[in-house]
C-alpha cells in the first residue's frame, strides 16, 4: 500500500490565469501614481538639500 490511497490527491499546478488587457482606467490610475511618486520624491530631495530648518528658540538680551 503506498502512502497517497485513499487520500485526496492535490494538483500538479495552479491553472494559468488569463491576461486581461489594461484599460483606460488602470492607464490613468498608473500614470497618476507615477506623478504622485515623482512629486514627493522631488520635495524629499527638496527637504533635505535645505539643511536644518531654521527657527527654534532665541534667547533675548535685555540690556538696562
Amino acid at each position: 500500500m503506498s502512502g497517497r490511497q485513499g487520500g485526496k490527491l492535490k494538483p500538479l499546478k495552479a491553472p494559468k490565469k488569463e491576461k486581461k488587457g489594461e484599460d483606460e482606467d488602470d492607464l490613468a490610475l498608473k500614470k497618476k501614481q507615477q506623478e504622485e511618486a515623482a512629486s514627493l520624491k522631488a520635495a524629499r530631495e527638496k527637504a533635505l538639500k535645505g539643511g536644518p530648518p531654521g527657527g527654534g528658540i532665541k534667547k533675548r538680551v535685555f540690556s538696562s
